[in-house]
């Protein structure tokens, strides 16, 4: 009984591998913001960059040897990201840069601050927001309501969640590639096999 059920289960998700590019794309899909947003400052900011990246720690940088070039490289990786994971071209090779990148910014900016990127209830920062949220509820309850009507305030952590996500994502794009059918590595590999 249990075998004919297993042998149905494998012959359901055999047939349902016709469709696994749906879950590459997907991938591919949800981090092209992501990479935009990073991208984007760093090449529309790149002197607020290059300032962040050599800034000492202690006024809130990353203390980094030759700013210039690290903000320059990282702003020319997530541009070349954004278009190589966006066209599912060279999607692989691309996914090594964007790792180590993401491990850098993991390691040096979010990593400090711990797991999570969202401040739980615990943390004085969501206690802070908390009684802001209170204050406001009392003195200025339309305010108050203006703020809350589409859910809770939250406090960002700025932790190391996110960016393992991410990073894991990337390293399964490494692994499988940016998918058949929708991805100019497919296409590509497909005229060049003839």
């Amino acid at each position: 009984m249990i075998a004919k059920i297993m042998n149905g289960f494998d012959r359901v998700v055999a047939a349902c591998q016709r469709y696994d590019f749906i879950a590459l794309l997907g991938i591919r899909l949800y981090l092209l913001p992501v990479i935009y947003v990073g991208a984007h400052s760093k090449v529309v900011g790149f002197s607020a960059a290059v300032a962040w990246f050599g800034a000492p720690a202690s006024e809130g940088g990353l203390g980094l040897p030759f700013p210039v070039a690290f903000a320059f490289l990282a702003a020319a990786t997530e541009v070349l990201g954004l278009l190589c994971i966006a066209l599912g071209l060279f999607t692989r090779v691309m996914a090594i840069p964007m790792m180590v990148l993401m491990s850098a910014a993991s390691a040096m900016v979010h990593l400090p601050r711990g797991w999570l990127a969202i401040a739980d209830k615990s943390m004085e920062s969501s206690q802070r927001l908390a009684g802001f949220l209170s204050w406001l509820a009392e003195n200025f309850p339309g305010r108050y309501n203006y703020i809350t009507e589409l859910g809770d305030p939250v406090i960002l952590n700025n932790g190391i969640e996110f960016a393992a996500t991410y990073f894991i994502m990337l390293l399964v794009l490494f692994f499988y590639g940016g998918g058949r059918y929708i991805s100019a590595d497919y296409w590509l590999r497909r005229h060049l096999a003839k």
